[in-house]
């Protein structure tokens, strides 16, 4: 089946971009090249095109106890026009995928899913669904979405609208605003570790909020940044990609991230029982930084040795922009976490040397 096309693909082509197939779109990896584009996004301001999330709805007298049910962190905690970072888990406590909640209100939820688990998501909502009162509507189709991220994103977006948009706090949304004459919900959130907005629109007015944005921000070196920087922006950030750092196998707790696992809550949700019996018995493997003292990039899928012993592999590696370092994420046996314990990387047939170092690799 061909790739889609999101509908900035022309744009990407106009502008240059190094357009490959990504979980089944067209989307530019790079246009200028990686590390100048990590670097406007850390220092100035880039935009991505992100229009090949997915969007689902639930609304109904039970969305806010149904959406409670599916996901790990607790919906309630949060007020109309808030948005909350969440897993949705298996029975198994394995992850089905990771996503933003958005509550317009308390009968109206607005997620967004990876781009690659649409279609698995959409048939998992629909089959939990059981005798709560909602309707489900997979919506992705008809969203375009661009996200605007770097310290001077809020300086640009706001040449283009009348809304104050300091007044959006960070993970809340504003339905119904009006971007170069576009009406947008504007969210302040991303996947970089900036600060930054999320935009979305109908596709025809995504276009124009795109070219719009790029206008606008020329004064402050406003950069189309693609896929590649994407990817390394979030890892320093110490925010996990699925299928990487947490997949169907992968729990949110083996990858570090129990504070959005509320197993206290009083609601039950799906997995509770698996996690909670996987943390009161203790994690066999967990997730750690770390960094690679010789010479060599440790990729993903790389094995983890420590005294010739397997004890893991590599979820995420790269030569960070922002530290000159190579580092990794590594999925790894428990007892071998402790910061600075040594191991080894094999690369291609050689074992490189390694330390544990904290996830948290950007100091912000």
């Amino acid at each position: 089946m061909d790739a889609k096309k999101t509908p900035l693909y022309d744009e990407h082509v106009k502008l240059g971009g190094n357009v490959v197939d990504y979980a089944g779109w067209y989307l530019p990896v790079q246009y200028e090249g990686l590390v100048p584009e990590h670097e406007a996004v850390r220092n100035a301001v880039g935009l991505f095109d992100v229009s090949h999330m997915g969007e689902i709805t639930v609304k109904g007298k039970d969305a806010l106890a149904y959406v409670n049910y599916l996901m790990t962190n607790d919906i309630s905690t949060i007020v109309d026009n808030q948005v909350i970072y969440t897993f949705m888990c298996h029975p198994t406590g394995g992850v089905v995928d990771d996503l933003l909640v958005y509550r317009y209100d308390g009968e109206f939820f607005y997620l967004v899913v990876n781009a690659a688990n649409i279609e698995k998501d959409h048939k998992w909502i629909l089959d939990n669904k059981g005798d709560f009162d909602v309707e489900i509507e997979n919506i992705s189709d008809s969203v375009g979405e661009v996200a605007i991220q770097g310290p001077m994103a809020e300086k640009v977006l706001q040449k283009l609208t009348d809304y104050d948009l300091s007044q959006i706090k960070f993970f809340h949304l504003k339905r119904d605003v009006e971007i170069a004459g576009v009406n947008c919900m504007v969210s302040r959130t991303g996947y970089t570790g900036e600060d930054g907005f999320e935009v979305y629109s109908d596709n025809e007015g995504i276009v124009k909020v795109w070219n719009a944005i790029l206008e606008a921000g020329q004064d402050e070196g406003i950069k189309p940044t693609g896929l590649g920087c994407r990817d390394t922006l979030r890892f320093e950030a110490a925010l996990p990609l699925y299928g990487h750092e947490m997949d169907d196998e992968i729990t949110p707790l083996e990858a570090g991230f129990k504070y959005f696992v509320k197993l206290d809550k009083e609601s039950d949700f799906i997995g509770k029982e698996a996690l909670n019996k996987m943390w009161s018995e203790g994690l066999e493997r967990k997730l750690a930084g770390i960094e690679l003292l010789d010479r060599g990039i440790a990729r993903e899928g790389y094995e983890v040795y420590k005294d010739g012993e397997k004890i893991g592999h590599i979820t995420t590696g790269y030569k960070s922009p922002t530290l000159g370092k190579v580092i990794g994420n590594a999925l790894i046996k428990t007892e071998f976490t402790e910061l600075g314990t040594e191991v080894d990387v094999k690369i291609r047939n050689k074992f490189a040397k390694a330390k544990v170092i904290s996830k948290k690799f950007l100091k912000k």
